[in-house]
């Protein structure tokens, strides 16, 4: 299959690749040119057969709008458009009624993997309607991880994203949770190797999980955290769902309380938010701030 990709930085130039690598035609436009397969959208769309598909990553908000807009200018009707990026679900609706009125389909793809997906493929949760969803499936099974899992069609249009983001809001929790558990550990003075009990954690507890194991990376990287300053940035998903939790009526206290951790990091150097920021780096090889900052 063929598909169009716009957006190559950490996450677009590695899906760029895995696509590649299963047998895939894969034409690439990013911003920078040292990255890009064409000149600009226009060229992109040229390169491409019809009925063409061309995949969004690009950062949410504005800049998606933006290639959303000019795609609809550019694509014909029985064309499609994914959003892979991590969008809001409302947005998802108004990208889908906007292309929709020009004969063009739209899906949503929330995307988990980080920089890790290359290696280890990435979850996907698709939003759509089934006959946009099954024509792009060999993309999709291009980037799923091997095996049975890894891969869901939500729902109707918007449901991709708004999985992905309640995906986010409980990793928040969780990396909250290693994280107080680290911090606790860390103070008291019978506990003299926290990394070695972090790691005796990886087997036979029921608190194994992927990012524990990123932890003990972390870990193994910087014994006691002592490089990162304890601030922590939020993405934007771990708002949004603790405003839909409102919306609906369904408690939220852990997510919401990991959420307002975030925001207590910046006005001080928090120890908890030394072993989140290691975990996002770990996972999304997202920004960090040294200690020197502080």
């Amino acid at each position: 299959m063929q598909i169009g990709l716009v957006g190559l930085g950490k996450m677009g130039g590695n899906m760029r690749e895995r696509i590649r690598n299963a047998g895939h035609t894969v034409i690439g436009y990013d911003t920078n040119p040292e990255l890009s397969d064409v000149d600009d959208l226009s060229g992109l769309v040229d390169r491409l057969e019809r009925p063409r598909a061309v995949w969004v990553m690009v950062p949410a908000g504005a800049a998606t709008q933006h290639v959303v807009d000019r795609l609809g200018d550019l694509l014909e009707p029985g064309d499609v458009v994914v959003d892979g990026g991590n969008s809001r679900w409302t947005d998802d609706e108004k990208h889908a009624e906007e292309l929709a009125a020009k004969g063009i389909g739209f899906v949503d793809a929330g995307v988990s993997g980080g920089v890790w997906g290359l290696k280890n493929g990435y979850a996907l949760m698709v939003g759509g309607d089934e006959e946009h969803v099954e024509r792009l499936k060999p993309i999709f099974d291009a980037l799923k991880p091997d095996g049975p899992y890894g891969y869901v069609h939500a729902g109707r249009v918007g449901a991709g994203h708004f999985a992905k983001m309640v995906h986010n809001g409980i990793e928040y929790a969780m990396m909250q949770a290693y994280a107080e558990g680290w911090e606790l550990l860390e103070k008291v003075d019978s506990v003299d190797n926290v990394r070695e009990v972090f790691r005796s954690w990886q087997e036979g507890t029921v608190i194994r999980s992927w990012l524990l194991d990123l932890a003990v990376n972390a870990l193994d990287e910087d014994q006691h955290l002592e490089r990162l300053r304890g601030y922590a940035e939020d993405s934007g998903e771990g708002r949004w769902t603790v405003e839909a939790a409102v919306d609906h009526a369904v408690p939220l206290p852990a997510i919401t309380a990991s959420l307002f951790s975030r925001f207590t990091s910046r006005q001080e150097d928090s120890p908890q938010m030394k072993m989140v920021a290691a975990l996002r780096k770990q996972f999304g090889g997202h920004a960090v701030e040294s200690a020197e900052k502080a």
